[in-house]
């Protein structure tokens, strides 16, 4: 269970990437939930090169991932979860609930703090909601997400294939509740039982203060209702709520160019 390389762990991220945003792509066209405002090859072309620049930047500054952390761990019988012998796929299961965990209260704290908000903010500009926000991240916020997520790695000392399958499953459900899917109002309440939907991550995205804070959760939809931060719908709507954030309503929030800097210039 545990003789995934990082070169493996890269393909196996290509593939699923390429198989879950494509099928999140035709669903989009078969199942729109709202119509998109601004030209989709545009914001496309910016968001997958964001998510391109962040990968190859991942590689040089961050040559040691996450599997790799991981077997330094285990070569060391380091980690919190090598105290109690369980079996592999309980550990595994724990990594994966403490790991989204950590996310949930990373990305609150994405919100808390003015600088990393500044950073995490390139990511709620985007004027539509599809598939492809859910890659739209500025590449300081990634480098620092990558640090966090490496620490816990160290404090926990989970299996590689537990590094990977969290990673994974981060990936594939951030491209599936940001699609821009319409799924019946029945089907939806009972996916948010297990998993964060389009229309339950879609108000987190909201232009109303309140609301895009909420509903931070990215896999599991537990966190927000535990810690008080859950939002079942929108005051105006799926469909009549804006999307975005005030003050960059213009090329600034299309242009590759204009989103790496971002954040560092105010709301026009």
């Amino acid at each position: 269970m545990n003789s995934i390389t990082s070169d493996s762990e890269a393909i196996l991220r290509l593939v699923v990437f390429i198989a879950v945003f494509s099928a999140m792509a035709v669903l989009e066209m078969l199942l729109p939930r709202r119509q998109l405002t601004v030209s989709k090859s545009r914001r496309w072309l910016s968001n997958l090169g964001l998510s391109a620049l962040n990968t190859i930047l991942l590689r040089v500054f961050i040559p040691i991932a996450g599997v790799a952390a991981a077997y330094w761990a285990e070569d060391r019988n380091w980690g919190l979860l090598k105290l109690v012998e369980f079996a592999d796929w309980i550990g595994i299961l724990i990594f994966l609930l403490v790991f989204d965990l950590l996310i949930y209260f990373q990305h609150r704290l994405f919100h808390k703090v003015p600088f990393l908000w500044r950073l995490h903010r390139t990511h709620h500009t985007d004027l539509d909601y599809d598939v492809t926000t859910g890659s739209r991240f500025h590449p300081l916020s990634i480098l620092i997400s990558a640090f966090i997520k490496l620490a816990l790695i160290l404090i926990l000392g989970p299996l590689a294939i537990a590094v990977v399958l969290a990673e994974v499953l981060l990936n594939a459900t951030a491209m599936f509740n940001h699609s821009n899917i319409k799924i019946p109002v029945r089907l939806d309440k009972l996916l948010r039982n297990f998993v964060v939907t389009p229309d339950m991550h879609r108000i987190h995205h909201s232009v109303d203060a309140v609301e895009h804070n909420r509903n931070f959760g990215f896999n599991f939809p537990w966190w927000d209702r535990l810690f008080g931060t859950y939002l079942a719908e929108p005051k105006l709507g799926q469909e009549a709520m804006g999307i975005g954030i005030n003050g960059f309503e213009d090329d600034s929030s299309i242009s590759l160019q204009h989103l790496l800097t971002q954040p560092f210039k105010d709301p026009s």
